[in-house]
């Protein structure tokens, strides 16, 4: 009995101290940088690439995106089926620098046109 007793007067003792009376924390805001930003479509068709991929809107991607360092975007297109059973593929892929946006986007804008060519040439 005389153990029974000491050990719960331990562990009632132990429980009441580790119990604290004040908790205090604070919340701080971090501060999110991101240094990339890669963007990459794949497309099947020209109707694809002209609805899908539009330079205005990579523009306002741009504005909303304002510390970031280095930008890359990336168009694949996808071709007929080879004789190997695989899909042929063609990459266009654009790596710009946030300073210097204006010559970025009008890499997109040949780009596209490219994409939009090769498959009008396939037809």
């Amino acid at each position: 009995m005389k153990n029974v007793f000491t050990i719960l007067t331990l562990l009632l003792t132990t429980i009441s101290f580790g119990q604290s009376e004040d908790i205090e924390f604070e919340i701080t805001e971090n501060n999110l940088k991101v240094s990339d930003l890669s963007v990459s479509v794949t497309v099947d068709s020209a109707e694809e690439v002209e609805s899908t991929f539009k330079v205005n809107d990579i523009k306002e991607l741009l504005k909303e995106s304002v510390d970031v360092e280095n930008i890359s975007f990336e168009i694949i297109c996808n071709g007929d089926m080879m004789s190997n059973g695989k899909k042929s593929t063609l990459t266009y892929k654009v790596n710009g620098n946030s300073d210097d946006t204006k010559s970025f986007l009008k890499s997109i804008k040949k780009m596209r046109k490219a994409a939009i060519k090769y498959y009008k040439n396939k037809q």
